[in-house]
């Protein structure tokens, strides 16, 4: 896989919207979205910096893949399902999901802490 392959996956992964990214990385939503649509368009080493960084990523994954090859081996199959449903459904559903899946770990962190 490529840069644009890896941007797209890094993306999806995170979560982040690309108006997101190009807020966090100082890259213009434009230029980022020419990276995911247009095969071989590599950026300049500062733009690749500065999204490896706002994605909390290296520049050699968004180049090679793989660290996150290394990361989707330790998640468990049923988050790379959720990550993957999630990443395909409309941005405002999107959004509920994640709230939903937030609610829910706060259920259980507050559950925890109160056996302790």
């Amino acid at each position: 896989m490529g840069f644009r392959e890896n941007l797209k996956e890094q993306l999806s992964f995170s979560g982040m919207y690309v108006k997101e990214l190009a807020a966090r990385s100082g890259i213009k939503k434009q230029t980022i979205d020419t990276y995911l649509n247009v095969n071989n368009c590599m950026p300049s080493a500062d733009a690749a910096v500065a999204i490896a960084q706002a994605l909390g990523v290296t520049v050699e994954f968004l180049v090679t893949g793989r660290e996150l090859r290394q990361k989707l081996a330790q998640v468990p199959v049923e988050a790379r399902i959720a990550s993957e449903i999630i990443a395909q459904m409309e941005v405002k559903n999107r959004k509920m999901a994640v709230a939903v899946l937030k609610s829910i770990k706060k259920q259980e962190d507050e559950e925890k802490a109160s056996l302790v």
